[in-house]
Order: structure tokens, then C-alpha cells, then sequence
């Protein structure tokens, strides 16, 4: 079956990664036959266009079947990314002078883990989340919520009724759209005319050199590069000018942008990214073409991990309920006889099964009372905050796991 791109329509010919059918990444489980029978699977594979160079998956799976009332993920159970957002509200306010004339928007605002913060500062706020589930969470922060879709039509119809923002940040939701063309379409829309919009996604830079596979998933229709969301700006009518290198999410880029004739000037970081792309290759295929066999080299040493210590009686438990990490256990056919359950602070998932591997979400406390010989750490880019939570497992003499980029176990 052939596919074009999602940005350009150019037939995409470039393979980057087959990772098979996948459940989505999300959809977790009730414990019952029923569920087990109803669950689907869609193929997972990740191209590259030779044109625009976006990197995509090919499957485009409805955005509604994924974001859903009941979409599960909740940004405030991770207490470094919620540090985060209070750090980006700091600078935010102090670099654009925000104040209570100000307004604040979030594209995909989630359940208010950001937007809290300019709140307690006393700027007005706006999110736009599609999730009914988390915006009720926000509302409850105290953050003003539309519950729908972002783009062109979405930003026009606040336009139309006098909303202009100041700020927009749209944090982890630009590679989850897929129309990409028509979200970008609506922040030059929503924009004051001196107005900044800020970007934050994973870096496919990161992606490449770290094997971050795991970081795909349905959700994710694209992953990407500088290279390819200044075209992307650019034929919205936004000018790119600064970009900085984040270590969220293992290794992400904040890009600002605004109104082609704004008066933000230039910053040194837009080259910098710039450059570190092209050295790499990104506009070119070789930068992609060894990418399969990587992964396959991290799945190897994974199973070869778990087969170990199985056959030295030993137990290996997981922790975050991650989306990643549902990825990289599908990925590696891994089930109950690799990990015996996965723990996450969510008690939202607890008492669910994880998608495809239909093995048992827990509390935190149900993992320390099994006392496992290991716990790998799905969400790889918190294993210091993990590790530090689950300290405990030391006093019998439990070790931590990584998989990613390669096997580490401490």
C-alpha cells in the first residue's frame, strides 16, 4: 500500500521504522475477556519524506479513537514535568512581561499542569484540550477550558469573539495532530501581532542518535526536526526565532516563533540547531537508513536480559504505565512471563492491563510488597526520578533497569 506525506503529498518512500501492529499506546484494559477480545492492533510504521524530510507514521488512526473523554494520560502525575511547566511560566512571564492585561493560551492544556502557574501569578489563562476528562481536572485548577480540537476554524472562531493571546504554548501536541498543515494554520490566527508561540517536541535528532523507538506511538503522527517546522511556520505565515535544547523527554527543542513582521529579533540558537541537523545528516537519507537495525539490537539485549534472570529464578517487575513503554514491550512480544506487573502512581491505570501485553498496572506499594530482584523503568527519561522514589528496592537487594539506548543495570 503506498502513502504520502501528511505535509506535501509526496509519495513516501523512505522507511525509518517498522514496528509492527501495535494496540494503541494508551488504551489500556479492563481486566476482562471482553476487553482482551475487543482490543485492536494498527501497523506501526514510521517514513520519511525525501521532499520535506517530516518523519511520519503511515497508519493515520482517528485522532477522536485516541483523545477521547476518558484519554487517560494526565500531565500532573509527573512531578519533574509539572517543575517544568513552572519553570517555563517564570520565564515566560519575566522575558515577555506578562501581567493581568495579558492573556496566556495552551493548545492541548491537558489537565492544567501548565497554565496553573500563570493563574497563581495573575495572568488570565485559556486551554484548548479535546480530552473532556482532563479539561474537567483544569476547570477544577482554576483554569478556564474549551473542550475541542485545535486550528484554522477553532482559532478563527475565538478571533471572532475578541480572543487574541499574548503567549500560546503548545507543549508535546504538534507531532499528535494529524492534519499538521491546518493546526499550524490557526496560531498566526489566535496571535497578538507582537505575540510569541513556543513549541516544545522530542527532537528527532535524539530520536536517531539515542534509539528512542519507544518514543513512537499511534498518538505520535510525527517526529521532528528543525529542519522540517521551520517549512512548516513558514508557509503558516510564522517567522522561527530562537530555538532552545531542552533534556525533557529525552532531549526536546523549545522553538519560538511569531509574526513574520513582529520585532523579535534573531537569536544565535536558531543557527546552532541549524547546524548540529545538518551535521548529522538529517537532509539526507543516510540518517535514516540504519535505524531498524538498531532497534533490533536493543530488543536482543532486552530479551536476553529477561531470559537470565528467569532462568535464574529471579523477578523482574516494571515501572510507568508509559506509553513508550507500551511501544517497547510490544515491539520485544514481551507479556507476564517477562514482566510480572508494572507499577505507576496513576491510579487511574492501576487495576487495568497494559495494552497488547496484557500485563497488570499496580500501586507503587503492590511492587514493593512483591519485592522484585528488578524493576525496569519504562519511562526512561524519569529514571532519576524514579529511581529515587523506589529507592527502597536496594534493601533487598533490587537493582534498576534501562533498556534505552542500550541495556544498563544499577
Amino acid at each position: 500500500m503506498s502513502h504520502n506525506c501528511r505535509y506535501c503529498d509526496t509519495p513516501l518512500s523512505l522507511s525509518f521504522a517498522d514496528l509492527g501492529a501495535t494496540p494503541l499506546a494508551n488504551s489500556y484494559l479492563e481486566n476482562t475477556d471482553a476487553a482482551k477480545k475487543a482490543e485492536r492492533s494498527f501497523p506501526l510504521h514510521v517514513m520519511v519524506c525525501r521532499r520535506c524530510r517530516l518523519t511520519q507514521t503511515t497508519e493515520t488512526v482517528p485522532a477522536d479513537a485516541i483523545f477521547d473523554h476518558d484519554y487517560a494520560y494526565l500531565s500532573s502525575y509527573s512531578a519533574s514535568w509539572v517543575a517544568h511547566a513552572k519553570r517555563y511560566a517564570a520565564a515566560m512571564t519575566g522575558q515577555f512581561g506578562l501581567g493581568p492585561d495579558s492573556l496566556v493560551a495552551e493548545i492541548a492544556s491537558n489537565d492544567g499542569y501548565l497554565l496553573q502557574h500563570f493563574v497563581g501569578a495573575n495572568v488570565p489563562v485559556l486551554g484548548i484540550e479535546p480530552a473532556g476528562h482532563a479539561a474537567e481536572l483544569a476547570e477544577k485548577r482554576g483554569v478556564p477550558t474549551r473542550v475541542e480540537f485545535f486550528g484554522i476554524d477553532a482559532a478563527a472562531a475565538l478571533r471572532a469573539q475578541g480572543v487574541q493571546a499574548d503567549l500560546i504554548a503548545a507543549n508535546n501536541v504538534l507531532a499528535h495532530v494529524p492534519d499538521i498543515r491546518d493546526f499550524a494554520g490557526g496560531f498566526p490566527v489566535l496571535l497578538a501581532p507582537e505575540g510569541v508561540v513556543t513549541f516544545e517536541f522530542p527532537h528527532l535528532l535524539n530520536l536517531i542518535r539515542y534509539v528512542q523507538f519507544d518514543t513512537i506511538y499511534h498518538e505520535h503522527y510525527s517526529y521532528l526536526s528543525l529542519l522540517f517546522v521551520e517549512q512548516l511556520l513558514a508557509s503558516a505565515g510564522l517567522r522561527v526565532f530562537d530555538v532552545e535544547e531542552l533534556p525533557t523527554h529525552g532531549g526536546s527543542l523549545r522553538v519560538f516563533a511569531c509574526h513574520n513582521d513582529a520585532s523579535h529579533p534573531l537569536q544565535p540558537g536558531v543557527a546552532k540547531v541549524r547546524g548540529n541537523e545538518a551535521a548529522h545528516g538529517l537532509d539526507t537519507d543516510l540518517a535514516y537508513t540504519s535505524f531498524g537495525a538498531r532497534i533490533e539490537t536493543v530488543r536482543t539485549g532486552f530479551l536476553d536480559f529477561c531470559a537470565k534472570a528467569e532462568s535464574q529464578g529471579k523477578k523482574v517487575a516494571g515501572y510507568g504505565a508509559a506509553a513508550k513503554g507500551n511501544t517497547f514491550l510490544n515491539f520485544c512480544g514481551a507479556g507476564l512471563q517477562t514482566l510480572i506487573m508494572v507499577a505507576d502512581a496513576n491510579p487511574e491505570k492501576q487495576d487495568k492491563l497494559l495494552p497488547g501485553t496484557h500485563i497488570p498496572v499496580v500501586s507503587p506499594d503492590r511492587l514493593m510488597a512483591e519485592r522484585p530482584d528488578y524493576v525496569v523503568i519504562l519511562p526512561w527519561n524519569l529514571r532519576d526520578e524514579v529511581s529515587g522514589q523506589l529507592d527502597g528496592i536496594r534493601d533487598w537487594g533490587g537493582r534498576f533497569v534501562t533498556a534505552i539506548p542500550d541495556l544498563d543495570v544499577f
